[in-house]
Order: structure tokens, then sequence, then C-alpha cells
């Protein structure tokens, strides 16, 4: 039932600030060198493993779906927001997107070439997390990769901490922490990059982008 009331809650959260999200978001990489570094990164070593698609899960209005599409992937789109869906098919008409959950994801074992989750485990309890991580190693051809972005905790003590996100509830991770619950879960890091918050950042949180790759 917490599981249900999270999702829902989060996904009526998003329905609702879904256009100002997209206005605010649509544009997120220009002034984003490291963050487009990554993602060419991941979409060159997909790449090269030969695999099959890459999901976006998470996807929110489908913009860095598009982008992933720009540099040569076979991407398509998940979302648990029906209005995100919406915004990001009429915006991407030529890309799939799909209303789906991250911990049931409608796609069969070992498919896809990679996964894509950026920002998108935020506001997952952490209980819950193992679950999510299990299913991206499930969907993940072997030799496979899974890019994941969250804001990092400020005490590595500490495995979480929460945090007041605009939007919904949602959690801070230590990067070892998440780095050791991916292996757990047969997801080898294979890099990481940290950004240190910008003075104009509205939120003083370093952001990490873990690498990681299926045996």
């Amino acid at each position: 039932m917490v599981e249900h009331d999270t999702l829902s809650a989060t996904r009526e959260a998003y329905d609702a600030a879904a256009p100002v999200y997209a206005q605010l978001f649509r544009d997120e990489l220009r002034n984003r060198p490291l963050d487009r570094a990554i993602l060419s990164a991941f979409a060159e070593v997909v790449s090269a493993s030969g695999e099959g698609q890459v999901a976006d899960l998470g996807c929110g209005p489908g913009h860095i779906t598009a982008y992933l599409d720009e540099l040569g992937l076979a991407t398509f789109g998940v979302d648990a927001s029906p209005a995100m869906i919406k915004l990001a098919r009429h915006d991407y008409p030529g890309l799939r997107f799909d209303v789906g959950s991250m911990a049931a994801v409608n796609i069969a074992d070992g498919v896809l070439g990679g996964v894509l989750s950026r920002w998108s485990i935020i506001h997952t309890p952490p209980q819950e997390l193992p679950v999510i991580l299990a299913e991206f190693h499930r969907v993940l051809a072997p030799g496979g990769h899974l890019l994941i972005g969250f804001s990092a905790s400020d005490d590595p003590s500490q495995p979480t901490q929460v945090f007041d996100h605009t939007v919904a509830p949602a959690y801070r991770w230590s990067p070892d922490h998440l780095a050791a619950m991916l292996r757990k879960s047969g997801l080898a890091e294979v890099a990481r990059m940290v950004r240190e918050p910008q003075p104009t950042d509205r939120r003083q949180f370093q952001e990490v982008q873990l690498l990681a790759r299926k045996a």
C-alpha cells in the first residue's frame, strides 16, 4: 500500500506540473557540457556493444530521449505520468513513448542495450530501490549499460537524505552506497561523473551520474 500510495502521489504531482516542467527543462542540456559529454559516452559504449534498444526510464517530457535519438541510439521513453507522456508524444512524434512503472517495465528479459535513469529514482523510497535496480538488470542484455543520475547526499556515512523537492518528496544518495547497490544487483560501475553545484543552481547539491555494465 505504501509503494502504491507513493507512486500514485508522485504521478499525480507530475501530471499537474507537466507543462511547467517541460518548459523549464526542454533546453537544459544547452548549458551543461558535462551532461552532454556523459550522455555521448553512454551512447558510444552502447553502440559499441552492438546490443538493442535503449530505454529512457522516467523520461518525463521526452527531451533527453530525443537527444539520445540524435546521438544515433534506437531509444524509447517510459514514464509513470500520462501527462508527461502526452507532451512527449506531441513534441517528438517520431519517437515511442509509453506510460509505465520502472518497477515493472513491460519489456522482455535481456533485450536492451542500455537503460537511462536520469534523476528518475529520486522519488523512490530507499527500501523500494532494490526492486527497481533489479528491474534495470533484468531488461538489460549481457554487456548492456546503465547510466543513472541523482543528487548526492552531503554526509557519506548516510546512505540517503530526504530533501524538499518542488514536485514531490525526494531523496539524495551517497554515491558509494548506490554504487554498492548496483553491484549487488549485478551491475558493475564503469565510471562516475560528479558535478559540483554552480552558484546559480537553486539547490547546492552535487550531481552524480554513474555508468554501470551488466556482466
